[in-house]
């Protein structure tokens, strides 16, 4: 645990009891100060007691004696508008932040200085969660001690503190960096900033795709001179802060699938390259990489590769990292085949441009989608409609998504997702096709039926794990 001490002797109060905000009690009690909180859940109040905070409800806090609100990331900080308790933290005048911004002021006390613990900053719409697990193994592989965390895996408060030998394990922090932590993260200066790409989302949670963008880009400008930028320009959103970033800050390199750079890292004909440095060289072939499928993927590999270049000098070495990559859970993670039949949880497909990102991956899928839906549905994954042999639909958005598909994809209402994977391993091992996938890539939010995508693709997981044996015999 990273321990803060940047309140002690002073209060703090903290709404949401979930994951962050029990790591921000456990790490502020440690370093010192009072921590009262609240959560509308019951069963989170008991955890955050235990921990050791104050349980009040919000109404009847003191404000006049608190001296930082730390706010969950969940909660409406500016739209649709903002929570009662923000508005009340304003009229106090008392600042809201979040569990990073602790962390920064521990790690990072001094601002713009450099400390003796790296931070390597990940954000993005899509591919940060697999960029910034790969930048860690990269960098585990090269012999450091890379501790990753913050919008994946554990919160940023429960990573481990700074290595006391730098010399043979230096520590480095890796963290996913989601538009709403940013929001809350006014004084991190990272090392190196990474942008993935920027496709509308959480528009409900920003007002507007600008918004949401130049949060995003907030992140890049809290680089300090020393630090490098990197940027996924692919798309239009991308490229345009990339242009926008001007010499007098911090060294900021492109990062390109599909089109050849003078200068950047770049993806081309199933290989990667790096002319950061003058002439292009090439760093290794995709084929080597087999966890690493698509080319979505591939964006995501050159990121990690501008990403840790500055800490690991040695190009062979990286790509070595990079072809030995796992995957990660719940992003295109094979969990289960049975005969001809593979069985692919996305869960992490929240959207439909992460949909589109594994549609364009299989020739013959049996997709499962629904959920909780986003602003624009699945329209804009028409062009992928030939792949799909038949869709099972779940959740809310189930009828929502019939009426794009009717006539056009053959589907099932399934309701519920053990429904759906019943019917398509049934299909699937049922069909002349010779290498179906049931696909669970829902370009929808989790929670109308599950508490998040973790949630959601384990129980696919479990779900094909329990699959009947006289079908895998009639296979």
């Amino acid at each position: 645990m990273i321990i803060s001490r940047a309140f002690a002797g002073r209060t703090v109060a903290i709404f949401g009891l979930a994951r962050t905000g029990l790591g921000a009690v456990k790490s502020l009690r440690a370093g010192g100060a009072r921590v009262i909180a609240w959560d509308d859940n019951s069963g989170a109040r008991e955890e955050g007691h235990m921990a050791g905070a104050e349980i009040l409800p919000w109404r009847e806090w003191a404000w006049e004696e608190i001296a930082a609100l730390v706010l969950s990331p969940g909660v409406p900080l500016t739209h649709p508008k903002p929570h009662g308790v923000v508005i009340h933290a304003a009229d106090a005048k008392v600042p809201v932040i979040g569990d990073v911004e602790l962390f920064a002021r521990e790690i990072r006390p001094d601002g713009d200085v450099p400390g003796s613990a790296p931070v390597i900053a990940i954000t993005g719409t899509n591919g940060k969660s697999t960029t910034t697990a790969l930048i860690g193994h990269i960098l585990s592989c090269a012999g450091f001690d890379a501790q990753v965390g913050g919008n994946i895996g554990k919160s940023v408060l429960e990573l481990a503190p700074p290595s006391a030998d730098n010399k043979n394990a230096k520590t480095i922090y890796v963290l996913e960096m989601s538009s709403f932590q940013i929001d809350l993260t006014p004084g991190l200066r990272p090392d190196v900033a990474l942008l993935s790409n920027l496709t509308p989302d959480h528009i409900d949670r920003h007002g507007t795709m600008e918004n949401y963008a130049a949060i995003k880009q907030r992140l890049l400008k809290q680089v300090p001179k020393t630090g490098q930028v990197i940027v996924g320009v692919d798309d239009a959103y991308g490229a345009a802060i990339f242009s926008g970033l001007n010499g007098a800050g911090a060294v900021a390199w492109p990062v390109s699938v599909g089109k050849v750079l003078g200068r950047g890292v770049f993806a081309v004909d199933g290989a990667l390259y790096d002319a950061q440095n003058g002439r292009a060289a090439k760093v290794l072939d995709f084929a080597d990489a087999p966890r690493l499928p698509g080319t979505h993927n591939w964006q995501n590999a050159a990121l990690a590769f501008a990403a840790t270049k500055p800490f690991v000098q040695d190009t062979r070495a990286i790509a070595k990292a990079i072809a030995s990559f796992p995957g990660l859970a719940h992003r295109m993670e094979e969990v289960g085949s049975i005969g001809k039949t593979r069985f692919i949880n996305d869960s992490k497909a929240t959207n439909a441009d992460a949909t589109a990102r594994a549609l364009a991956c299989y020739p013959d899928i049996f997709w499962i989608a629904g959920g909780k839906a986003k602003e624009g549905g699945i329209e804009s994954l028409e062009e992928f409609f030939p792949r799909i042999r038949k869709a099972y639909l779940i959740g809310e958005a189930a009828h929502a998504f019939s009426r794009t598909l009717d006539g056009k994809v053959a589907y099932d209402l399934s309701g519920t997702l053990d429904a759906a994977v019943g019917s398509a391993a049934a299909d699937a091992g049922a069909s002349s096709v010779a290498a179906p996938v049931v696909l669970l890539s829902p370009a929808c939010a989790s929670y109308d039926q599950f508490k998040d995508f973790e949630q959601r693709g384990d129980v696919f997981r479990t779900l094909v794990a329990r699959l009947p044996r006289d079908m895998k015999a009639a296979s």
